[in-house]
Parts: structure tokens; C-alpha cells; sequence
């Protein structure tokens, strides 16, 4: 899983890959840059593993093209990276594991439902019990 949360609002957005290349891990940058800046949110800087994909010149120099700082965490230290940490163990539970599937498939089908549930309507700790869209201000179309 490839996954982007914002710090403020803890908003994720996140994609299934079947491989951890550059180009894969790019490609979910840009997506992800555009997914947030649809809702408001400029990305400036991102804090990844200390993986291949991240440390590559094609990593860094599309975070530079994109004006985002490319930090990593400490090695062998996965809390650094907590709240993606977090998010994985509630994915696990609440999607990957909560039930069978009858195919891998299903399984990423059954992702973007589970995605707009964490977003939009289950309550975070971190955002005063409310779902972290709620954090989220001036988001086209919230107001109509």
C-alpha cells in the first residue's frame, strides 16, 4: 500500500501497487498531489521510508519539480512514520482482513468504500471525535 495522510486533518488517500519501483511510487505522488489539491490541500513536504523508490533520483527530483521537501524517516524505526503505521493497522482491520474475499480484486474494490468511511464519517481522536474531512475548510462543493 502506498499511502499519503495529512498531517492536520489526517485525511488519507491510498493505492494498492503490486511493486515498490520509483516509477510506481511517483506515479502515486503525482496522483496524490492532485487528490489533495482538489480538496484545498498543498502538499509541501512528504516523510517516507527509507526504501529504494524514495531514496532514487527520479524520487527527488519530481518532489523537487512538485516544490515538495522529501524527508525520511529514521531507519529501523517505523514509529517515526506513526500515523501511516496507524492507518495501515486500521486498513488491515477494517478492509484487508475483516473479511474474505473471493479474489485479491474484490478485495482493492472493497478499498475506496472503506477509504470514504476513515475520511468521512469514522470518528478520529486526533480531530476532537469527528471524521478528518471534517478538518478540512473551503473544499469545493462542501457548501453547496
Amino acid at each position: 500500500m502506498y499511502t499519503v495522510i495529512d498531517d492536520h486533518s489526517r485525511v488519507a488517500y491510498t493505492e494498492v501497487h503490486d511493486d515498490e519501483t520509483a516509477v510506481t511510487a511517483v506515479g502515486f505522488l503525482h496522483r496524490a498531489v492532485d487528490w489533495f489539491a482538489d480538496r484545498g490541500v498543498t502538499i509541501e513536504r512528504v516523510l517516507s521510508d527509507n526504501g529504494g523508490a524514495y531514496r532514487s533520483y527520479l524520487w527527488r527530483d519530481n518532489c523537487e519539480a512538485l516544490s515538495i521537501t522529501s524527508k525520511f524517516t529514521r531507519p529501523y524505526r517505523p514509529q517515526t512514520n506513526g500515523k501511516v503505521e496507524r492507518f495501515h493497522r486500521t486498513m488491515a482491520d477494517g478492509w484487508a482482513y475483516a473479511r474474505c474475499y473471493t479474489s485479491e480484486q474484490e478485495r482493492r474494490d472493497a478499498l475506496a468504500g472503506l477509504l470514504h468511511q476513515y475520511n468521512h464519517h469514522r470518528p478520529h481522536t486526533a480531530c476532537d471525535n469527528q471524521p478528518p474531512f471534517s478538518r478540512l475548510i473551503n473544499v469545493p462543493g462542501q457548501y453547496s
